[in-house]
């Protein structure tokens, strides 16, 4: 009985310290997400616009083929219907 109270208590211990560090983790992320609404609003205030800056970020992310070959279907698309 001893033994199992013994890993009970280093199990409780472990999964708290799992819990308090996934808590930090989310109050880390938190701030981030203010600085970047922070940086946003900075960037529109100059005159950029802020839906064209989160685009080019998410384009940043992907692979330059995939890009490419996107846009092609698009101008085909695009073409397609008179555009």
């Amino acid at each position: 009985m001893e033994v199992t109270e013994q890993s009970y208590r280093v199990t409780a211990d472990e999964l708290r310290q799992f819990i308090e560090r996934f808590e930090r983790l989310e109050a880390e992320k938190k701030d981030i997400a203010e600085q970047q609404k922070e940086v946003m609003a900075e960037a529109k205030g100059r005159g950029y616009d802020t839906k064209v800056m989160r685009k080019v970020i998410a384009l940043r992310k992907r692979d330059s083929a995939d890009i490419a070959e996107e846009e092609a279907v698009l101008d085909m698309y695009k073409e397609a219907l008179g555009m």
